[in-house]
């Protein structure tokens, strides 16, 4: 008769950090452009190229974030504090400051320091957790993932409420947002002081040295690429989704529940899909969440002016394959590493963020261009044709890619150890 253990001492902790590093992600994208419009005047193109930049840099930075996570791994915990520091401070300059500089430049420099320290501590983060996995026994990676993604997941979705949420209780809704964020990471940095550091350092040596271990074995190459076609679906939807329920779905307004919707589903979904991988394992259950998400896709390419319901449907399934997608693939990976055994697990996570985010600005790079070209105008009455490229860029198109992630990660052998039923 299977018996459920309790928690181990430290899965909070790790839940209560994965939060934090997530409130500093995407409703960053969300918010602060808006905020700049509305209270400094600051033009949205402006911001845009801004945001563009910082993408390009973020995603050059990564694998050196990465070998500076690996080199530091000794002292890591207090790297770690400094990060959370600065992008706490980063946070309240944002959005709690008067900008002492011109409002662009000080939106330029607060996200640097934001996105910059966002990196390094979801580097740390999840090369940490290849130690700490190790430590649960049995069916570890799939444990930790999901109460770290659960957690990452829930940060994104409070996060991406807190200041509509926050408008009708104070007079400045984004300064409590600051403020409160700056708790948060108070809170989740002493929670996981002691977390910190394990496993072996590398001895010294060059940057590249340190990313050998990762793409010496083939098996975590191959990961890293379905990584980096998994991300690509995903990439597409999120530079697309305001337009496409704006546009296509002429429902405006829908646009922040919908999203919020997603976040939801998908932190919903996380324990149900580790407690299918540890019963029929992380590859065949993250084939299935991703066969889910091609139908959502499917179904999408078939709506029009009027369809938010249908949509909303869309979005709970969608989330739902999205929560398998951010547990179980990195968490393959992580298992991965562990069994390499040589080390340099936050330089193969700095490598692993790079593949990600890369393909968040190859989709901002190519398709607003070919929309452009489609005739397509944000906010405007659109031609036909205009819509339907729009349709098929953001339904279709992930299909495509879905079907290519899952054709490689079939025919990758992926060792599924016995890692029993326990949460």
């Amino acid at each position: 008769m299977q018996t459920h253990a309790p928690a181990p001492a430290g899965l909070p902790a790790w839940s209560l950090f994965a939060a934090l590093i997530a409130s500093a992600g995407l409703p960053i994208y969300i918010h602060a452009p808006k905020y700049y419009v509305d209270t400094y005047g600051v033009s949205l193109g402006s911001l845009g190229i801004v945001l563009a930049l910082l993408r390009l840099f973020d995603v050059v930075q990564d694998p050196v974030l990465g070998w500076l996570a690996e080199v530091g791994r000794r002292t890591r915990a207090l790297w770690v504090a400094l990060a959370a520091s600065i992008m706490a401070l980063s946070m309240v300059g944002l959005f709690a400051v008067t900008p002492p500089v011109a409002p662009l430049l000080w939106f330029a420099l607060t996200l640097t320091g934001l996105f910059s320290s966002f990196s390094f501590l979801t580097i740390c983060f999840y090369a940490e957790g290849v130690a700490k996995a190790a430590e649960l026994g049995p069916g570890g990676h799939i444990r930790l993932a999901g109460w770290r993604e659960g957690g990452s997941l829930l940060g994104v979705s409070l996060a991406a409420v807190a200041p509509v949420a926050l408008a009708g209780l104070t007079g400045n809704p984004f300064a409590t947002f600051a403020a409160a964020f700056v708790a948060l990471a108070l809170v989740a940095t002493l929670a996981m002081r002691n977390n910190w550091g394990r496993g072996t350092p590398l001895p010294p040596s060059s940057p590249f040295a340190l990313f050998r271990p990762a793409l010496a074995d083939p098996l975590a190459r191959r990961l890293l690429l379905i990584a980096l076609l998994n991300a690509s679906p995903v990439a597409v939807t999120s530079t697309l989704f305001l337009f496409f329920v704006e546009s296509r779905l002429a429902a405006p307004g829908w646009e922040g529940p919908l999203l919020l919707l997603v976040f939801l589903s998908a932190a919903a979904s996380t324990p149900g899909w580790s407690t299918l991988a540890r019963r029929y394992g992380a590859k065949r259950t993250l084939l299935a969440a991703m066969t889910l998400a091609i139908m959502a896709f499917l179904w999408t390419t078939l709506l029009g002016p009027g369809d938010a319901i249908a949509f909303a449907i869309i979005c709970a399934a969608s989330g739902a394959a999205l929560g398998a997608d951010l547990t179980l693939l990195p968490a393959i990976f992580a298992r991965r590493l562990s069994q390499i055994g040589q080390g340099g697990e936050a330089a193969a996570f700095g490598l692993w963020s790079f593949v990600s985010k890369l393909a968040l600005a190859l989709a901002a790079a190519t398709l607003l261009p070919i929309l452009d070209r489609a005739g397509f105008k944000p906010g405007a009455v659109n031609t036909e044709t205009a819509l339907l490229t729009l349709s098929l860029i953001y339904a279709a198109l992930p299909c495509v890619l879905k079907i290519t992630a899952i054709t490689l990660l079939a025919r990758t052998s992926v060792p599924e150890p016995k890692e029993g039923l326990s949460p």
